[in-house]
């Protein structure tokens, strides 16, 4: 157990555990009253199995099945996770076990937050996304009515389990989509890993873990300094200004919608343009970061007559500031600026500009 890699918080551990092994010896040190597994329909098939096979004791545990996709990350959905609880005769000493990727923590970890004023609960990551990104720093929540996660909580869970042995039942897209956090930390936060990334084939599977727990170290900086996002922690929202609006027109528009790192790698790219023209950042990075991120995602054509969603969208977001709408940029790789306000104007020329890299 010692030789696991793992990144200790003041209330709880990450670690990586290919085999799942300790968590037979964490959850019987916890003695808890009852354990309840939360998957969605893609987990249930794909990710349960090995859980039970690294642990058999869970194949008696309560499985509770959600439908699978963000347009589910629902109070509606927590109402039923939360019925399904009191079926399983949960009690305040029970644990809920989140397997699944974003949507299922942030969820899961909601509804385990709230049943009885709080239970505990254990996040394993099933994809790239959710273990370098929603796995650590504790915030929990649901999307509600035009705006993602804007009901939810601070709350960290028992322990994180990271396990790549998930990772090999996921589409490619969706290792593609996870890496755009990936990305993300390094642009941000550590000038020598973009340099690692730029070059670095991402469906390979050799180094995987070390290249997520580099990122991972990144976001653990980040939210140790400033746990309730009031300062320093706000530039973990580079991309997402721009990125969840899109992602929610996607969600809104398109049969085939934006996954989450999808829309964010556009939103990074809009952000930085922003910070060539606004803090400064010389355009040789920006293109470099461009040139990075389009070997990787798809440009997205965002019609004409979406503004006015976008913008709304951007409007409701929590990060704002009265009625200031506010987004994170760069000067530099790993130099980034804080509460850039985005005028109407400002977010027109950064589409238009995104426009012309079709």
């Amino acid at each position: 157990m010692n030789d696991l890699k793992r990144i200790s918080l003041a209330d709880y551990d990450i670690v990586f555990d290919p085999a799942l092994s300790i968590l037979k010896n964490f959850l019987a040190e916890r003695s808890y009253s009852s354990i309840i597994v939360l998957a969605d329909e893609n987990t249930l098939k794909l990710c349960l199995p090995v859980l039970t096979h690294a642990l058999p004791k869970l194949s008696e545990a309560p499985v509770i099945s959600v439908p699978a996709g963000e347009q589910h990350k629902t109070l509606a959905t927590c109402e039923e996770i939360w019925a399904d609880m009191l079926r399983a005769k949960a009690d305040r000493n029970a644990v809920v076990i989140n397997l699944g990727g974003g949507v299922i923590g942030d969820m899961g970890g909601f509804a385990a937050a709230c049943y009885k004023r709080g239970v505990d609960f254990i996040q394993i990551p099933t994809t790239v996304l959710s273990q370098v990104d929603s796995s650590i720093g504790g915030k929990l929540g649901v999307d509600f009515r035009y705006g993602k996660n804007l009901i939810g909580v601070f709350k960290n869970p028992a322990l994180v389990l990271i396990s790549t042995k998930f990772l090999e039942s996921l589409p490619s897209r969706q290792i593609v989509n996870g890496f755009a956090e990936v990305f993300k930390h390094a642009l941000i936060k550590d000038a020598e890993q973009w340099s690692v990334l730029r070059g670095l084939d991402i469906l390979a599977s050799d180094g995987l873990d070390e290249v997520l727990y580099q990122s991972l170290l990144v976001k653990k900086a980040v939210v140790e300094a400033d746990p309730f996002e009031k300062g320093l922690r706000k530039i973990l929202n580079f991309g997402h200004t721009i990125g969840h609006a899109v992602e929610a027109y996607s969600l809104q528009h398109d049969s085939d919608p934006l996954l989450h790192g999808e829309a964010v790698a556009a939103g990074m790219i809009m952000e930085a343009w922003l910070g060539s023209q606004q803090c400064n950042l010389p355009e040789e990075v920006l293109m470099d970061i461009i040139l990075t991120l389009s070997k990787h995602y798809q440009h997205y054509k965002i019609p004409e007559d979406a503004f006015d969603e976008i913008w709304a969208s951007m409007a409701l977001d929590k990060k704002n500031a009265g009625a200031k709408v506010l987004a994170v940029s760069l000067q530099d790789i790993a130099q980034p600026v804080i509460d850039l306000e985005i005028t109407p104007e400002l977010l027109k020329a950064a589409l238009a500009f995104y426009k012309t890299l079709a």
